[in-house]
């Protein structure tokens, strides 16, 4: 964590690390992982409302936990920008991290994959795999998707590259 302003570190050392290492093939130790995933989530985004810093809602989209799907927003000059959140759980999960995706920016950075899929190979992924089986799904959105969120979408305001929705439905109904 050296390196780290106090904000992150505080963030970080609160939401809880996960022990299981099971991935979506391992039965019941994947139930249990799923169970600590969950508990890991609830705190991040608890301490997120506590802070007044709740920026995405996620949920599992199947019963197996392995499809997730979701909102993430940004607040950039007091204007929220909100984006679709979804990703699936790799089979060899935790060893591999979830590959995020925000389909409404697909193309529109190249921060970004095929697919809306966020860069996170230079700067998370060597975290993630000194971390695993530590890390679940609540450490990938706060070290992964909120910095992410917290460089790019500035960048793609101001390039006019997405607009605030108020704005595309002023200029539509003109």
């Amino acid at each position: 964590m050296e390196g780290w302003d106090k904000t992150t570190k505080s963030t970080l050392t609160q939401i809880p690390l996960l022990t299981t290492k099971a991935g979506p093939r391992d039965g019941a130790a994947w139930t249990q992982r799923l169970k600590e995933e969950y508990k890991a989530l609830i705190a991040y985004t608890s301490m997120n409302k506590a802070n007044d810093n709740d920026w995405f809602r996620i949920s599992a989209a199947n019963p197996e936990g392995t499809r997730w799907t979701g909102k993430c927003w940004y607040i950039h000059n007091l204007l929220k920008y909100e984006f679709d959140l979804q990703f699936d759980i790799p089979v060899t999960y935790p060893a591999t991290a979830p590959e995020l995706e925000l389909p409404q920016l697909d193309g529109k950075t190249h921060k970004m994959y095929r697919g809306g899929k966020i860069c996170l190979t230079v700067h998370f992924k060597p975290l993630w795999a000194k971390n695993c089986p530590r890390f679940g799904i609540a450490h990938a959105l706060c070290l992964g998707l909120a910095p992410w969120l917290a460089a790019e979408i500035p960048i793609l305001v101001d390039s006019g590259m997405i607009k605030h929705k108020d704005d595309v439905a002023s200029s539509s109904e003109s």
